[in-house]
């Protein structure tokens, strides 16, 4: 199988997993335990968060670690807002439209409660988020702005920074799900001046089941518990700490920042050459995401490809893909027959969505498994393409015998489908 779907998940990197072992079997000791075992498995964890901080470019920021980047989001979004007294004057959550589906429900779930439905800011052709519909949405009713970092499907990247500043100006706060654009891009959220971010441990080669949200400290005592239960983590995510997820993390952490200029520039190869494979076999191939003007990839998650094939339905074309792990989408909406609501939102028709792959490269990608995916890809391609070229042929042929005979003319023996 040539993998290709690290967006989705990736594998635990082999120094990650080796910082973890210990903690299943030597020093499993819980760390709100007093007793010098359970100290030491404390001190572990306070090296995560440093390690997680560090990474995402907020060295004063505080930690808490959670299940996963959809808890983490929802911890993010629903506690803030619980957290945040309700006033008429200030009430109102902006949210990209090209957002996870896990920020997404969080939002409305957050706002059901009398605040209303969260307002959706438009996105760009590539995914970006539009800033002149931001700017147009903001006001001072405005209490949490909710944009990604980094496009999971195009792989656009937004401006935080900016985003950040017309945020505060409005006297709104930031959350960004940055799950996406650790170890693939730099990130500086404390000169961004975000006020809150969510990640996740299984996408930068970490272990599954482990997410953190990270926050200006004056933040997180704001936030108030989805989960009750406990005093861990200062009480918002009670419950005993998941010790190896979250050493885990912070190795893999760690590591994506040591090793970020170098998968990048490694990746951006890759994914150039899959690029150039692909075009120069198929017509009709167009690029949903950042590009340049003469409609090639630029810029954007170094890894990511989001491709459209014109005249090939990626489920059709999956089907003939049985060696290659490639998406038609997030993997949160697997097994939907509905096209992405990322594509959609960037002025796709559904049919044009449904006739999109995402292909992510990650760390283990060779060029030898890029140029075997490429003609693979290629020819399954082509072979969709030949048989809905078939399938229509056949179609107008027995339309037209089908007019013909009743009108009294031509041949009735009909006709027979080409497969």
């Amino acid at each position: 199988m040539i993998y290709l779907d690290y967006n989705a998940t990736t594998p635990v990197d082999p120094r990650v997993l080796a910082a973890m072992l210990p903690l299943f079997t030597e020093e499993f000791a819980n760390p709100a335990s007093t007793h010098g075992s359970g100290r030491a498995v404390a001190d572990r964890v306070e090296s995560a968060r440093r390690q997680v901080t560090e990474a995402v470019g907020a060295p004063g920021h505080g930690v808490v670690f959670t299940g996963g980047a959809t808890e983490a989001a929802n911890l993010g979004v629903r506690g803030l807002l619980g957290g945040l007294v309700p006033t008429p004057g200030r009430s109102r959550v902006l949210v990209g439209a090209g957002e996870h589906k896990a920020v997404l429900e969080a939002c409305r779930v957050a706002t059901a409660g009398g605040r209303g439905l969260p307002a959706v800011v438009r996105v760009n052709r590539d995914g970006s988020l539009n800033l002149d519909h931001l700017r147009a949405l903001l006001d001072s009713d405005v209490a949490l702005v909710v944009v990604m970092a980094a496009n999971n499907e195009t792989g656009a990247l937004n401006d935080l920074r900016t985003i950040s500043r017309l945020a505060h100006d409005a006297g709104a706060l930031v959350l960004s799900d940055v799950t996406q654009a650790v170890g693939k891009v730099r990130l500086a959220l404390d000169d961004w001046k975000v006020d809150l971010a969510v990640l996740s441990g299984h996408k930068i080669y970490g272990p599954k089941g482990v997410g953190a949200v990270v926050a200006r400290r004056d933040v997180l005592t704001r936030l108030t518990p989805v989960v009750v239960g406990g005093s861990q983590e200062r009480g918002v995510r009670p419950g005993t700490l998941n010790t190896p997820g979250i050493v885990g993390l912070g190795a893999a952490a760690e590591l994506a920042a040591a090793r970020l200029r170098a998968d990048a520039r490694r990746l951006t190869r890759l994914r150039r050459l899959l690029y150039d494979l692909l075009v120069q076999r198929l017509p009709a191939v167009g690029v949903n995401g950042p590009v340049n003007a003469d409609g090639r990839p630029r810029g954007g998650l170094p890894n990511t490809l989001n491709l459209r094939f014109a005249g090939a339905p990626a489920d059709a074309v999956l089907t003939c893909l049985p060696e290659v792990a490639v998406s038609a989408g997030s993997a949160c909406d697997s097994g939907s027959d509905e096209p992405s609501h990322v594509l959609l939102a960037t002025g796709l028709s559904r049919t044009e969505a449904l006739e999109s792959l995402r292909f992510s490269l990650g760390r283990p990608t060779t060029e030898t498994e890029v140029r075997r995916a490429a003609e693979q890809v290629a020819a399954a391609v082509e072979h969709v393409r030949g048989l809905r070229g078939a399938m229509a042929r056949w179609r107008d042929v027995s339309s037209r015998q089908s007019d013909s005979g009743r009108t009294g003319r031509g041949d009735r023996r009909g006709t027979v489908a080409p497969w």
